[in-house]
């Protein structure tokens, strides 16, 4: 069982990340705010009492500097936790200034959280109080959304589907559009967009549907696991590359379906700041004198769910 004192701590991190990128938004440059995004959350963790092993990170250490997969932050003093990270989900929604980003963290009881390659993951997702089994990654849209349609007491064309505005989901696209029901393409942000599934009340989408970034499906499993839900995810292996990397990091069938459990099998808290608004989240206010941060924080042990706003005095030279 995790301490709770990480979930204040899990808020910390991501409100500096959140921060940091903040003041790059709209500078057209992705790669910078991503980049101050991952300095601002390694140094917030590694303040953090956990022995972390980092399994969703920034890519392998060739890759990335910091925040790699396999790096191990905390000041090693507290309990083996398995951590997922997304200092900036949304580079080009900050470059741009646009709806939705935000900086993500997931910290789990140890050996917990799925390891997978930088790959594609097809996933579906809806939100919880529903039946098990009612919409299902191998079942057409049209036979998923009747499904849900039924159980919902609605007709299909009352239901919306969250769908990143990728050419590769033209077919998808019209079969869902052929099928009666609408549709919300989003730019980016798959993490939000699973999340938005969950909070139909508050978002209108009923269901995620299509292909996005396999950490990201992790993730956003994660924070399903806490507010309730049904999530399944397969990983999209394009090259004999990342099946055999999938292979490495021990998932014995690299074609399997994934459900939230086997993704987040254990205690975790999510949390989420925003980095510009949203329909989850307001981003970060950068006053003259205060900045102001929203967070959504979560835990799957207790199920709760907790929307923090923090307000910070500007001190000088920050």
């Amino acid at each position: 069982m995790l301490n709770k004192q990480l979930t204040i701590d899990a808020v910390r991190v991501t409100e500096a990340a959140a921060i940091a990128a903040a003041r790059l938004r709209g500078r057209g440059d992705e790669r910078a705010a991503d980049q101050v995004a991952v300095e601002a959350m390694h140094a917030a963790l590694n303040k953090i009492d956990i022995n972390g092993n980092v399994v969703i990170g920034e890519g392998s250490k060739d890759e990335a500097e910091m925040l790699f997969v396999g790096e191990q932050v905390g000041t090693g003093k507290g309990e083996p936790v398995d951590v997922g990270l997304d200092p900036l989900e949304g580079n080009t929604l900050t470059a741009k200034a646009r709806l939705n980003a935000l900086s993500v963290i997931a910290i789990a009881e140890g050996g917990s959280l799925l390891q997978v390659p930088d790959c594609y993951m097809d996933k579906i997702a809806v939100g919880g109080d529903l039946p098990d089994g009612v919409v299902d990654l191998d079942n057409p849209p049209a036979e998923n959304l009747k499904n849900l349609a039924e159980v919902k007491g609605v007709t299909v064309s009352d239901l919306t589907v969250c769908i990143l505005d990728r050419p590769r989901h033209g077919s998808l696209i019209g079969k869902v559009r052929d099928a009666g029901a609408a549709i919300n393409l989003i730019p980016d942000g798959d993490i939000a967009g699973v999340i938005h599934a969950a909070n139909t009340d508050n978002t209108g989408i009923d269901v995620y549907m299509g292909s996005g970034g396999a950490p990201e499906g992790v993730l956003a499993a994660a924070a399903l696991r806490c507010i309730g839900g049904q999530m399944q995810g397969r990983l999209i292996l394009q090259t004999p590359q990342d099946r055999a990397r999938a292979i490495d990091m021990g998932i014995e069938d690299p074609y399997k379906k994934f459900t939230i459990d086997e993704m987040a099998s254990a205690d975790v808290i999510f949390a989420a700041t925003g980095v510009t608004d949203g329909s989850l989240l307001k981003g970060v206010r950068l006053g003259a004198r205060r900045i102001t941060t929203n967070t959504l924080v979560m835990r799957s042990a207790t199920g709760s769910v907790r929307w923090i706003k923090n307000q910070r005095r500007v001190c000088k030279g920050t």
